[in-house]
């Protein structure tokens, strides 16, 4: 008989996950959380589910994880009700006692309760129990609400933050994976070298660089393009806008940000110019690059986000170039963006195993331009470039 796990694509060790559960429990143990509950929807921002079950929510279709502290996982999925089987498959789960289905959808509202009456029927187990709700953005009003008015004597807390703390430090495993998706964006940059070219529209570079990256084994592609002549600002663009047609001349921005096999990120962006670059176009690379070494150099354990954000901005109005008001650096992992963030507001400080992303920009009314590679934090700094691709111009 085949056996069905050859449909699985790159998955985790039991033993990092193993290790995942043991320190999540242990943190458990010493706030005193009988459950953690999480949900997601997506890939891009899904992280909490792809590293308590190495499984994937997908395409706005929710997955509620029920983790206690002294036995094995309930899964609810967007899936079939009892006797049907309710997904994902048994051989493709792990450390989930309980998988249970329903087929609801955000989209109609008359079943937005229908995962909370399951979660309710696990929870309610446990009398008096404490509740930590892991990314509470990703828990709709809805289902909070379901859980609230029909769980009683509970007590709900906030367990994001000390959840966010144990996955930001990657182990040995994990920063192999990573480095796997950076090689595989170098080779999607290697490919749009050969691709780029006047007359093909923007979403045509969009769609040479997700089937490279899909036949290299990406499992979840976010690809901004965007095209423009130069004296005006080219930033990305995402598939919506990328409507346009190559020029000779132009400036082409190119942003990869697909995960790899095993689903984690990182990204990569370039600029690619049809013909020479224009000399403002090559000075703003040089304060770019520059202001990237700059917060580099920063990135050490212990760090403060706000005073390499402060920095940061500080250098680029010192240089005659617009202040970052979003974010230029920011942690990667499961998600496309994870803590810690490089900007003002961010509490955690940087420790050595983060996978961060660094991607300043330099802008003026006239110019846009930016270079974005990633590095880990190590115990003196970050690590040599995860990518591999010139930090260049790219001249077609």
């Amino acid at each position: 008989m085949e056996d069905p796990k050859q449909r699985l694509t790159t998955c985790i060790s039991d033993t990092e996950l193993e290790r995942r559960w043991n320190a999540a429990r242990e943190m458990m143990r010493e706030r005193k959380i009988d459950y953690l509950i999480m949900r997601n929807e997506d890939e891009f921002l899904g992280g909490y589910v792809k590293w308590f079950t190495d499984l994937p929510a997908r395409n706005g279709y929710p997955f509620t994880v029920i983790f206690p502290v002294d036995e094995e996982m309930t899964l609810i999925s967007c899936g079939a009700k009892p006797p049907a089987d309710p997904g994902p498959p048994p051989w493709a789960v792990r450390g989930v006692k309980n998988r249970l289905g329903s087929p609801y959808f955000p989209s109609a509202h008359y079943t937005n309760s229908d995962d909370a009456e399951l979660a309710v029927g696990v929870l309610q187990e446990k009398k008096g129990a404490t509740i930590g709700l892991v990314g509470k953005a990703f828990i709709p009003v809805s289902f909070f609400e379901y859980l609230a008015g029909h769980l009683n004597g509970v007590t709900f807390v906030d367990a994001t933050d000390p959840i966010d703390q144990i996955k930001v430090i990657k182990s040995a495993e994990e920063l192999e994976l990573i480095q796997g998706t950076a090689t595989l964006q170098d080779e999607v940059v290697e490919h749009l070298k050969k691709s780029i070219r006047p007359g093909l529209k923007d979403f045509e570079i969009y769609a040479e660089a997700l089937y490279h990256s899909a036949l290299n084994g990406s499992e979840r592609e976010l690809v901004l393009v965007a095209s423009g002549p130069s004296g005006t600002p080219v930033p990305f663009q995402q598939r919506h806008f990328q409507n346009r047609v190559v020029k000779e001349g132009d400036q082409v921005s190119v942003l990869i940000e697909v995960n790899g096999p095993g689903g984690f990120y990182a990204e990569l962006g370039r600029i690619f110019t049809i013909g020479k670059p224009p000399q403002e176009l090559q000075d703003a690379f040089g304060v770019a690059l520059e202001a990237q070494e700059r917060s580099l150099s920063l990135l050490v354990p212990g760090a403060d986000p706000k005073e390499i954000w402060d920095a940061h901005n500080a250098f680029l109005e010192k240089k005659g170039y617009l202040p970052e008001t979003r974010l230029f650096a920011h942690g990667q992992g499961y998600d496309l963006v994870e803590r810690p963030l490089i900007r003002y507001d961010e509490p955690m400080k940087i420790s050595a195993g983060m996978n961060l992303t660094v991607h300043p920009t330099a802008t003026t009314k006239t110019v846009w331009i930016g270079v974005t590679d990633n590095y880990i934090v190590t115990d003196s700094g970050v690590s040599p470039c995860l990518h591999q691709t010139p930090k260049e111009i790219i001249v077609i």
